[in-house]
């Protein structure tokens, strides 16, 4: 039997799903919710329903949008023959930070939603390939980089993307180690980061 009443309870279940939220945490945020006003409350649910209500994936990039196509895909001064593929929407703020530096990444993007795990059951037909492949086959694109995180399952992303790839006539890069091994791009300065683009390399 829970120590707190059933809503409570039942909420800091819920807010223990969220990443990096533990039992102490979770229980922190639903008794500030409890604690804060009738509205405020309320704007935090409805924010929650906006979002799965009003949040879609783009139909060409994958990135999260509230418009299709998204902002990325949609602006025309961008070069939408430069492709940077990354792991996740979050990702792409770490290569935009490179756009403050002289010759920032220009270009678009695609997302994968995730990387190949097969620990965890995550192939090639788990990620979102297969857009990708047909921007790339309809001969959209000049250049791929693949920007996915050094870890192991970011390599092994890269370079069964590379070889998905290499069938057709398009340049295909990775980004250099600026990056240190293992970290995750999202956490990458926009040093690090420019430099990351600026020195990838053939794959």
């Amino acid at each position: 039997m829970s120590r707190y009443a059933e809503p409570m309870a039942r909420l800091i279940e819920e807010l223990k799903k969220l990443p990096g939220v533990g039992a102490k945490s979770a229980q922190r945020f639903a008794f500030h919710i409890l604690r804060s006003s009738d509205e405020d409350a309320a704007a935090l649910a409805e924010a929650v329903r906006g979002l799965k209500a009003n949040l879609r994936l783009c139909s060409v990039c994958n990135n999260v949008t509230d418009v299709d196509p998204c902002a990325y895909c949609a602006n025309p001064t961008r070069n939408h023959r430069l492709v940077c593929v990354v792991e996740e929407p979050t990702n792409i703020a770490a290569v935009e930070r490179t756009r403050s530096s002289h010759g920032g990444y220009q270009g678009v993007y695609h997302v994968l939603h995730g990387t190949l795990s097969p620990l965890h059951g995550v192939g090639p037909d788990q990620l979102r390939t297969g857009t990708l492949i047909a921007r790339v086959e309809q001969g959209e694109v000049d250049e791929v980089i693949l920007a996915t995180s050094p870890t192991l399952e970011g390599e092994a992303t890269a370079h069964w993307l590379a070889g998905a790839l290499r069938v057709f006539p398009v340049r295909i890069t990775r980004i250099a180690t600026g990056v240190p091994a293992g970290s995750d791009i999202e956490y990458a300065d926009e040093v690090t980061m420019a430099r990351a683009l600026e020195g990838r390399r053939e794959l």
